[in-house]
Protein backbone atom coordinates (compact mmCIF):
# COMPACT_ATOMS: atom_id res chain seq x y z
CA UNK A 1 0.00 0.00 0.00
CA UNK A 2 1.53 3.21 -1.14
CA UNK A 3 1.62 6.21 1.14
CA UNK A 4 1.41 9.79 -0.03
CA UNK A 5 3.98 12.09 1.51
CA UNK A 6 2.33 14.90 3.37
CA UNK A 7 3.59 18.33 2.29
CA UNK A 8 5.85 19.82 4.84
CA UNK A 9 4.68 22.90 6.69
CA UNK A 10 6.15 26.15 5.36
CA UNK A 11 9.06 27.41 7.33
CA UNK A 12 8.14 30.18 9.72
CA UNK A 13 9.55 33.54 8.67
CA UNK A 14 12.57 34.73 10.58
CA UNK A 15 11.91 37.25 13.25
CA UNK A 16 13.27 40.63 12.21
CA UNK A 17 15.25 42.16 15.07
CA UNK A 18 14.08 45.57 16.24
CA UNK A 19 15.70 48.65 14.87
CA UNK A 20 18.48 49.81 17.18
CA UNK A 21 20.66 52.91 17.30
CA UNK A 22 23.51 50.64 16.22
CA UNK A 23 22.26 51.11 12.66
CA UNK A 24 23.16 54.79 13.01
CA UNK A 25 19.74 55.96 11.85
CA UNK A 26 20.40 59.19 13.74
CA UNK A 27 22.40 60.28 10.70
CA UNK A 28 19.10 60.96 8.94
CA UNK A 29 18.20 63.49 11.65
CA UNK A 30 21.57 65.20 11.23
CA UNK A 31 21.24 65.21 7.42
CA UNK A 32 17.82 66.85 7.71
CA UNK A 33 19.24 69.64 9.90
CA UNK A 34 22.16 70.20 7.53
CA UNK A 35 19.73 70.56 4.63
CA UNK A 36 17.48 72.94 6.59
CA UNK A 37 20.36 75.25 7.55
CA UNK A 38 22.07 75.20 4.17
CA UNK A 39 20.41 78.48 3.17
CA UNK A 40 20.30 79.91 6.69
CA UNK A 41 23.98 80.04 7.52
CA UNK A 42 23.69 83.59 8.90
CA UNK A 43 21.29 82.34 11.58
CA UNK A 44 23.70 79.49 12.22
CA UNK A 45 26.46 81.97 13.11
CA UNK A 46 24.45 84.31 15.35
CA UNK A 47 25.45 82.52 18.55
CA UNK A 48 29.11 83.35 17.92
CA UNK A 49 28.61 87.11 18.16
CA UNK A 50 28.00 87.50 21.91
CA UNK A 51 31.17 85.72 23.17
CA UNK A 52 33.30 87.59 20.61
CA UNK A 53 31.86 90.94 21.72
CA UNK A 54 32.50 90.04 25.36
CA UNK A 55 36.09 89.13 24.53
CA UNK A 56 36.68 92.39 22.69
CA UNK A 57 34.92 94.60 25.23
CA UNK A 58 35.85 92.96 28.52
CA UNK A 59 38.89 90.90 27.66
CA UNK A 60 40.65 93.62 25.72
CA UNK A 61 38.83 96.78 26.83
CA UNK A 62 38.79 96.03 30.56
CA UNK A 63 42.11 94.28 30.11
CA UNK A 64 43.68 97.69 29.59
CA UNK A 65 42.60 98.56 33.14
CA UNK A 66 43.31 95.12 34.63
CA UNK A 67 46.73 94.24 33.25
CA UNK A 68 47.05 90.77 34.81
CA UNK A 69 45.13 88.07 36.67
CA UNK A 70 46.36 85.20 38.81
CA UNK A 71 44.81 81.95 37.57
CA UNK A 72 43.84 79.06 39.83
CA UNK A 73 47.19 77.40 39.18
CA UNK A 74 48.97 80.50 40.52
CA UNK A 75 50.15 81.57 37.10
CA UNK A 76 49.90 85.28 36.30
CA UNK A 77 48.48 86.00 32.83
CA UNK A 78 46.99 88.92 30.95
CA UNK A 79 43.29 89.45 31.54
CA UNK A 80 42.37 88.87 27.89
CA UNK A 81 44.30 85.57 27.95
CA UNK A 82 42.42 84.61 31.12
CA UNK A 83 38.98 85.43 29.68
CA UNK A 84 39.46 83.88 26.22
CA UNK A 85 39.05 80.21 27.32
CA UNK A 86 35.84 81.09 29.15
CA UNK A 87 34.44 82.78 26.06
CA UNK A 88 35.31 79.73 23.94
CA UNK A 89 33.44 77.54 26.42
CA UNK A 90 30.51 79.96 26.28
CA UNK A 91 30.49 79.74 22.48
CA UNK A 92 30.08 75.97 22.67
CA UNK A 93 27.37 76.37 25.29
CA UNK A 94 25.40 78.91 23.25
CA UNK A 95 25.50 76.79 20.10
CA UNK A 96 24.34 73.67 21.91
CA UNK A 97 21.60 75.41 23.89
CA UNK A 98 20.08 77.21 20.90
CA UNK A 99 19.60 73.98 18.97
CA UNK A 100 18.63 71.67 21.79
CA UNK A 101 15.97 74.00 23.21
CA UNK A 102 14.27 76.41 20.79
CA UNK A 103 14.68 74.34 17.63
CA UNK A 104 13.77 71.06 19.31
CA UNK A 105 10.67 72.63 20.87
CA UNK A 106 9.46 73.93 17.50
CA UNK A 107 10.00 70.55 15.84
CA UNK A 108 8.29 68.74 18.71
CA UNK A 109 5.26 70.96 19.36
CA UNK A 110 4.55 72.83 16.11
CA UNK A 111 6.23 71.25 13.08
CA UNK A 112 5.41 67.75 14.40
CA UNK A 113 8.62 66.66 12.73
CA UNK A 114 9.37 63.90 15.20
CA UNK A 115 5.93 62.37 14.68
CA UNK A 116 6.80 61.96 11.02
CA UNK A 117 10.23 60.55 11.85
CA UNK A 118 8.75 57.89 14.12
CA UNK A 119 6.62 56.68 11.19
CA UNK A 120 9.93 55.53 9.67
CA UNK A 121 12.43 53.06 11.18
CA UNK A 122 13.89 55.97 13.16
CA UNK A 123 13.20 55.59 16.88
CA UNK A 124 13.16 58.02 19.81
CA UNK A 125 16.77 57.22 20.70
CA UNK A 126 17.81 57.99 17.14
CA UNK A 127 15.98 61.33 17.32
CA UNK A 128 17.69 62.27 20.58
CA UNK A 129 21.10 61.10 19.36
CA UNK A 130 20.75 62.94 16.06
CA UNK A 131 19.72 66.20 17.69
CA UNK A 132 22.56 65.97 20.21
CA UNK A 133 25.07 65.31 17.43
CA UNK A 134 23.73 68.27 15.47
CA UNK A 135 24.05 70.46 18.58
CA UNK A 136 27.65 69.29 18.90
CA UNK A 137 28.29 70.25 15.29
CA UNK A 138 26.87 73.72 15.84
CA UNK A 139 28.65 74.22 19.16
CA UNK A 140 31.90 72.89 17.70
CA UNK A 141 31.62 75.27 14.76
CA UNK A 142 31.19 78.20 17.16
CA UNK A 143 34.16 77.04 19.21
CA UNK A 144 36.36 76.62 16.14
CA UNK A 145 35.46 80.06 14.81
CA UNK A 146 36.12 81.64 18.21
CA UNK A 147 39.45 79.80 18.50
CA UNK A 148 40.57 81.18 15.14
CA UNK A 149 39.54 84.70 16.19
CA UNK A 150 41.41 84.34 19.49
CA UNK A 151 44.43 83.07 17.58
CA UNK A 152 44.24 86.03 15.22
CA UNK A 153 44.20 88.65 17.99
CA UNK A 154 46.95 86.88 19.91
CA UNK A 155 45.23 85.73 23.11
CA UNK A 156 46.08 82.08 22.45
CA UNK A 157 49.28 80.60 21.02
CA UNK A 158 48.95 76.88 20.24
CA UNK A 159 52.45 76.83 18.76
CA UNK A 160 53.99 77.72 22.12
CA UNK A 161 51.46 75.61 24.03
CA UNK A 162 50.44 72.49 22.02
CA UNK A 163 47.76 71.63 24.59
CA UNK A 164 45.74 74.53 23.21
CA UNK A 165 45.00 72.50 20.06
CA UNK A 166 42.70 70.35 22.21
CA UNK A 167 40.53 73.33 23.12
CA UNK A 168 38.12 72.80 20.23
CA UNK A 169 37.69 69.03 20.83
CA UNK A 170 37.15 69.80 24.51
CA UNK A 171 34.40 72.23 23.51
CA UNK A 172 32.47 69.26 22.12
CA UNK A 173 32.21 67.89 25.66
CA UNK A 174 30.68 71.19 26.76
CA UNK A 175 28.24 70.99 23.88
CA UNK A 176 27.37 67.41 24.85
CA UNK A 177 26.53 68.39 28.42
CA UNK A 178 24.37 71.37 27.50
CA UNK A 179 22.62 69.76 24.54
CA UNK A 180 21.66 66.68 26.54
CA UNK A 181 20.34 68.64 29.51
CA UNK A 182 18.79 71.29 27.26
CA UNK A 183 16.85 68.76 25.22
CA UNK A 184 15.67 66.96 28.34
CA UNK A 185 14.41 70.26 29.82
CA UNK A 186 12.71 71.18 26.54
CA UNK A 187 10.50 68.09 26.65
CA UNK A 188 8.83 69.59 29.73
CA UNK A 189 8.16 72.97 28.09
CA UNK A 190 4.49 73.73 27.41
CA UNK A 191 4.78 77.07 25.55
CA UNK A 192 7.31 79.66 24.45
CA UNK A 193 6.77 81.49 27.72
CA UNK A 194 8.46 78.63 29.55
CA UNK A 195 11.71 79.49 27.79
CA UNK A 196 12.12 82.37 30.20
CA UNK A 197 13.45 79.69 32.54
CA UNK A 198 16.17 78.87 30.00
CA UNK A 199 17.36 82.47 29.96
CA UNK A 200 17.05 82.63 33.74
CA UNK A 201 19.48 79.71 33.97
CA UNK A 202 21.89 80.56 31.15
CA UNK A 203 22.65 84.16 32.06
CA UNK A 204 23.81 83.48 35.65
CA UNK A 205 25.82 80.50 34.41
CA UNK A 206 27.50 82.72 31.86
CA UNK A 207 28.37 85.46 34.33
CA UNK A 208 29.06 83.44 37.48
CA UNK A 209 30.98 80.33 36.39
CA UNK A 210 34.45 81.74 36.97
CA UNK A 211 34.26 83.17 33.47
CA UNK A 212 35.54 86.67 34.27
CA UNK A 213 37.17 86.16 37.67
CA UNK A 214 39.12 83.29 39.28
CA UNK A 215 37.16 80.96 41.54
CA UNK A 216 39.28 82.07 44.51
CA UNK A 217 37.76 85.57 44.34
CA UNK A 218 34.27 84.27 45.16
CA UNK A 219 33.08 84.07 48.78
CA UNK A 220 33.77 80.76 50.51
CA UNK A 221 30.09 79.82 50.59
CA UNK A 222 29.71 80.52 46.84
CA UNK A 223 32.61 78.40 45.61
CA UNK A 224 30.81 75.02 46.05
CA UNK A 225 27.76 76.48 44.29
CA UNK A 226 29.85 77.68 41.35
CA UNK A 227 31.50 74.27 41.09
CA UNK A 228 28.08 72.71 40.42
CA UNK A 229 27.76 74.68 37.21
CA UNK A 230 28.38 72.73 33.98
CA UNK A 231 29.87 75.84 32.44
CA UNK A 232 32.37 76.12 35.28
CA UNK A 233 33.72 72.67 34.46
CA UNK A 234 33.86 73.61 30.79
CA UNK A 235 35.66 76.87 31.58
CA UNK A 236 38.14 75.13 33.89
CA UNK A 237 38.84 72.50 31.22
CA UNK A 238 39.34 75.06 28.46
CA UNK A 239 41.44 77.33 30.68
CA UNK A 240 43.71 74.48 31.70
CA UNK A 241 44.30 73.50 28.07
CA UNK A 242 44.73 77.00 26.66
CA UNK A 243 47.03 78.13 29.47
CA UNK A 244 48.99 74.88 29.52
CA UNK A 245 48.03 74.08 33.12
CA UNK A 246 47.33 70.41 32.41
CA UNK A 247 46.99 67.89 35.24
CA UNK A 248 44.90 64.94 36.43
CA UNK A 249 42.28 67.35 37.75
CA UNK A 250 41.12 68.05 34.20
CA UNK A 251 39.86 64.48 33.95
CA UNK A 252 37.27 65.27 36.63
CA UNK A 253 35.89 68.06 34.45
CA UNK A 254 35.78 65.69 31.47
CA UNK A 255 33.93 63.05 33.52
CA UNK A 256 31.41 65.59 34.82
CA UNK A 257 30.55 66.85 31.34
CA UNK A 258 30.31 63.38 29.78
CA UNK A 259 28.08 61.97 32.52
CA UNK A 260 25.80 65.01 32.43
CA UNK A 261 25.48 64.90 28.65
CA UNK A 262 24.82 61.16 28.41
CA UNK A 263 22.28 61.27 31.24
CA UNK A 264 20.50 64.22 29.63
CA UNK A 265 20.35 62.57 26.19
CA UNK A 266 19.06 59.33 27.71
CA UNK A 267 16.37 61.20 29.63
CA UNK A 268 15.41 63.18 26.53
CA UNK A 269 14.99 59.98 24.50
CA UNK A 270 12.72 58.53 27.16
CA UNK A 271 10.66 61.71 27.32
CA UNK A 272 10.31 61.96 23.54
CA UNK A 273 9.12 58.35 23.39
CA UNK A 274 6.60 59.02 26.14
CA UNK A 275 5.26 62.17 24.47
CA UNK A 276 4.98 60.80 20.93
CA UNK A 277 3.81 57.27 21.65
CA UNK A 278 1.36 57.98 24.43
Amino acid sequence: MSTTARPSAPASPRTVPPITPGLMLWRGVVARNVTAFRRQWLIFLTGLAEPVFYLLSLGIGVGALVPSVTAESGRVVEYAVFVAPAMLASSAMMGAVMDSTFNVFFKLKYAKLYDAMLATPIGPRDVATGEVVWSLIRGGAYALAFFLIALGIGVVDPFANPWAWLAVPAALLIGLAFSGVGMFATTFMRSWVDFDWIFLAIQPLFLLSATFFPLSTYPDWAEPVVMLSPLYHGVALERGLMLGDVGPGLLLHVLYLVVLGVAGAWGAARRIETLLRS
